[in-house]
């Protein structure tokens, strides 16, 4: 019982941690956004070859879309761990994952959060819930 309680709380620090840095992720995707619309208006997009704008705005909306479905999975994932669902421990992990690519915040967090949903004591939390 006491490990339970154990990993109760790093179940919950997780999901504070993912609800945390993913509503940053979306906070910061929405003022990239802005910004990159504003400095995009000051182009002249006459003066560029023809296909140079289209790239530049693919790659940066691709990228803000990736950005903005990961934190939306992982916003979703942290509800989820809050009410032990067995697909929330699946999708925290697969977040957490992606996660690690942003360095160090999202590594250290990815990291974690991975240990805590491989522990036993977190699998059978999850299993009980089923």
């Amino acid at each position: 019982i006491m490990e339970e309680n154990r990993m109760k709380k790093h179940v919950s620090a997780v999901a504070a941690i993912r609800i945390a840095l993913h509503t940053i992720g979306l906070i910061g995707i929405f003022i990239a956004f802005a910004a990159v619309n504003f400095a995009f208006s000051f182009i002249p997009v006459e003066d560029l070859p023809e296909a140079v704008m289209p790239l530049v705005t693919g790659i940066i909306y691709s990228l803000f879309t990736v950005i903005a479905v990961v934190s939306v999975l992982g916003l979703i994932a942290a509800i989820g761990l809050l009410t032990y669902k067995p697909w929330a421990r699946i999708l925290t992990i697969v977040v957490s994952a992606i996660s690690c690519l942003n360095i160090p915040i999202g590594t250290i967090a990815g990291v974690y959060s991975i240990w805590v949903m491989l522990q036993d004591d977190t699998i059978r939390l999850f299993e009980v819930q089923e």
